[in-house]
């Protein structure tokens, strides 16, 4: 499995807008051509809704 870094999230996500659904990031992650680990991890969060890119990190990395 392919390991991915905060940064590779930030990129992932860039343009998005807070408060987010779990949905609309995994869209916006495809669109900015991320990596397939990464969009698994952001559809795999715990988590329908992030208030900011911390809430996004903890759930994509605390889950590991």
């Amino acid at each position: 499995m392919a390991s991915i870094s905060p940064i590779d999230l930030q990129k992932a996500l860039k343009g998005a807008s807070y408060p987010a659904s779990r949905d609309d990031l995994v869209t916006l992650a495809e669109d900015n051509g991320a990596d397939g680990t990464l969009v698994q991890k952001l559809s795999d969060a715990p988590t329908d809704q992030f208030d900011g890119p911390n809430d996004v990190q903890k759930a994509v990395f605390d889950n590991e």
